[in-house]
Order: C-alpha cells, then sequence, then structure tokens
C-alpha cells in the first residue's frame, strides 16, 4: 500500500507495504546511440542489440529509434511517419496533406507480426514536398511551415499523429520493449550513418504508441532518461510559440525547446544545452573570462523558463550529428565510448560493448556539459 492511500484509507491497514530496498527502482529508462563520424553506414540491427543488455530499465510500455541516413533515395523530401487509428482516418488526413505537399511515396512502413508487439495501429508514411505557392502565400520558411503542419495534425485531427517530420531520417516506435520494436520495424533493414534508441519506464505518464521515444519535430530527435520537474513552466513559455504539447509526456517539451532555440532563435547546439541545463548563478559568477560570464548571463537572463529541473540524460539527434546532455547535477547515468571513427553513448557500459566490444575511452560526462559529435562536411 502506498503512503498516499495510507494516509486517506487509514483503515485499509491490511495491504502490504513495499518498501523501498525490498523492490528494484532502477534508475530510470535507456538510451543508447551511435554516430559515424565518416558518415559510413550502419545496420540498425547494431543498435537494436545494444537495447538487450539494458532490457530491466525498460517496463514494456514503450521503446523506439531513430535513423539519419536511411532515405538517400528521397533526401530532398520530408519522410512522414504516421499513426493512424483507422484507414478512414488515413484517407481524410491524406487528403488534407495532398492540399499542402507534393507527395510523391505513400506507403504502410513494413512491419512484421510478433507475439510481443499487439494492438497496433495503422503505421504510414509519406515522402513530401511543401508546396510553395502555399507556404510562401503564408510567408512561412519551408521548415516552420512544416512544423506547423505537424502541430495541426497532432492537435486537430483525431486519431491521427505525426511522430517524425525530417528528412533524409526516420524514427520508430511502439508499446513494447525496445528490442522487440526492432525487430517489429525490421530496422536491420535499414542503414544509417547515425542511430538513437530508447526503452522506456514510465513513472507518471501512460504508455501508448505516440507517447514512446524517440519525440521529434523535422530533423530534431530526443531521447531522455529522467523526469522534468519544472515541465510545466516550460510547456507554457514554448506553447507561446506555436508548438503544441499533445503526446502526454514531458519529454515531447525538449524537442520543441531545442527547435525553438536553434532553428528559430539561432542559437549554437553548445548555447541551446546551456540554456536548458544552465550553470548555477554562483558558477556564472566565479567565471573569470568575462566574454563567457557575460553569455551565459544572457542566456540565463533571455530565457528563464526554459531551464529544465529535473534529473535526465539526453542524447539529441540532428541531421549530422549527436549531442548528449546531463542536467547540471549529473542525476542520471550517461557514459561514451569510441572506436575508430565511431562514437557510442549509453546508460551502461554494457550496451556500449554489445555494440563494440573493443570500444576505448570509455568515459562519462560532466553535469551540464554537451557532448556534441559531428560527421565530417559532404559525408552524408
Amino acid at each position: 500500500m502506498n503512503v498516499f492511500a495510507l494516509f486517506y484509507f487509514p483503515e485499509r491497514q491490511d495491504i502490504d507495504m513495499k518498501m523501498e530496498g525490498q523492490v528494484r527502482i532502477p534508475s530510470g529508462c535507456a538510451i543508447a546511440a551511435v554516430i559515424s563520424r565518416d558518415g559510413s553506414k550502419m545496420s540498425g540491427e547494431m543498435i537494436t542489440n545494444a537495447m538487450r543488455p539494458m532490457h530491466d530499465r525498460s517496463n514494456g510500455l514503450g521503446g523506439g529509434f531513430a535513423g539519419y541516413g536511411i532515405y538517400p533515395e528521397y533526401k530532398d523530401f520530408y519522410a512522414l511517419h504516421m499513426f493512424f487509428d483507422e484507414r478512414a482516418t488515413r484517407k481524410s488526413c491524406e487528403t488534407f496533406l495532398k492540399e499542402r505537399f507534393e507527395i510523391v511515396k505513400s506507403e504502410r512502413i513494413p512491419t512484421r507480426k510478433i507475439p510481443a508487439i499487439t494492438d497496433e495501429p495503422v503505421i504510414w508514411r509519406y515522402f513530401a514536398a511543401p508546396l510553395k505557392s502555399v507556404f510562401a502565400d503564408l510567408q512561412l520558411t519551408e521548415e516552420e511551415f512544416v512544423a506547423r503542419t505537424v502541430m495541426k495534425i497532432n492537435t486537430e485531427m483525431k486519431g491521427a499523429y505525426v511522430f517524425s517530420s525530417g528528412k533524409n531520417m526516420g524514427t520508430f516506435k511502439a508499446v513494447g520493449f525496445p528490442e522487440d520494436v526492432g525487430i517489429f520495424y525490421k530496422l536491420e533493414e535499414y542503414e544509417g550513418y547515425s542511430w538513437t534508441a530508447h526503452g522506456r519506464y514510465p513513472t507518471n505518464t501512460p504508455g501508448w504508441w505516440g507517447g514512446a521515444h524517440p519525440f521529434t519535430l523535422l530533423d530534431w530527435s530526443v531521447v531522455h532518461n529522467g523526469e522534468i520537474s519544472s515541465y510545466d513552466a516550460n510547456r507554457r513559455f514554448i506553447e507561446m510559440f506555436g508548438y503544441k504539447c499533445t503526446l502526454q509526456t514531458d519529454t515531447e517539451v525538449i524537442t520543441y525547446i531545442m527547435d525553438y532555440l536553434i532553428r528559430v532563435q539561432g542559437l549554437t547546439l553548445g548555447e541551446a544545452a546551456s540554456v536548458i541545463a544552465a550553470p548555477f548563478w554562483s558558477t556564472i559568477e566565479g567565471k573569470t573570462d568575462l566574454d563567457d560570464k557575460r553569455k551565459h548571463t544572457y542566456l540565463r537572463t533571455m530565457f528563464p523558463s526554459l531551464l529544465i529541473t529535473g534529473p535526465f540524460s539526453i542524447v539529441l539527434g540532428f541531421n549530422g550529428g549527436l549531442m548528449a546532455l546531463n542536467d547540471r547535477l549529473k542525476l542520471r547515468s550517461m557514459v561514451i565510448g569510441e572506436k575508430d571513427d565511431r562514437v557510442f553513448i549509453a546508460s551502461e557500459e554494457a550496451a556500449i560493448r554489445t555494440m563494440e566490444p573493443n570500444a576505448e575511452n570509455i568515459w562519462a560526462p560532466a553535469g551540464g556539459e554537451p557532448v556534441i559529435i559531428k560527421v565530417k562536411d559532404g559525408a552524408f
């Protein structure tokens, strides 16, 4: 019996109360990632297998992957991955999309039936280009037009969800353990220069297909281990700029914050990291480099509502790279390893060793300090 129930229903003393220490309480979800600095392609089977040794960090309520460079034949088109509750919803949504996009290919995302994944929705993808006549009339950039379209579908079209919307990348997620999700989506048939993965252990939000990680918008994708204590403040701020948090989990807001800071506000990756995992004021005051001190003072003053508090480790994926980041107190585990041109990131070293048994330079990033890895110019 939990403390809440004991307080409000003291007569129910007959129910056992499991105390911490009597049950295993893992430190949250599992994350993993790999990137080739040379832009070399890697099968999705590698990242799927990396999640196996971290099985107990998940509870079967969500798993997912994001792959970059997986659609070279459609690299100039947005790959819209979508869930629909039924075929009729898909048809009405497709009519809406055709008014705004040129659709060059429309198909069901290939899956295989396995006992571990059930109750799947209609899973579809469109390769599409925004109609310039439409977004130009609205005085929007192409990316802003796509982002607004995603928000419109996810908030106004019941039974339809866009869960991936970038170019030459795609997200694959479901309710289930991540190693099963990878098999379900046949990830061994995809090749990308970068992959991220997540196994979910939700504590206060529901497990459903749209709520599994990664969360994406345009080319950004986020996998997250932890919990956002500042979610309400973060969400209220970001929704003032047209973003809508509809996917019933706190992590979604991180993706929109990163899109806002980098794409809309023009900050660098490092500057964006200094907003969401900002140094303490005492740390800023103690800086001896005046330019660095002014920069951090400016960022904390301009974006106070985008400071993310609570334990987190995240991997941000984007076209051409990855960024790994812990909260400033480093309350969630994350380790990094290297081998030749590849860099590996995971919650546990065991996952890295699964991808590369001979990984070198295993180390843990400091709290609040981003680790940014990019592929070589022109490599993808």
